[in-house]
């Protein structure tokens, strides 16, 4: 299983985005590869230690807990972090 978590706060357009490139990534790969992704999405606002790390970054993607980007989400690059 692979953890997917968008980190993210309320009314902000480019966390929408990157919530939109998420789901659209996942519709596109193979229903095996999606099926074995896990998609968590966590509000800075909701915990003072996200906030403090990525309060300048959001939205930010982590994969099994590692950076995989912040700010503009690549559909291309996701996919093939995925493993599709």
């Amino acid at each position: 299983m692979t953890e997917l978590t968008l980190i993210t706060k309320p009314d902000c357009h480019l966390c929408d985005v990157a919530r939109d490139v998420v789901d659209q990534t996942l519709a596109d790969l193979p229903e095996q590869v999606a099926d074995a992704v896990e998609v968590t999405e966590l509000s800075i606002l909701d915990d003072p230690a996200l906030h403090e790390k990525w309060w300048e970054k959001i939205p930010v993607v982590l994969i099994d807990g590692q950076l995989h980007g912040h700010w503009r989400v690549s559909p291309d690059r996701l996919a093939k972090a995925l493993g599709g």
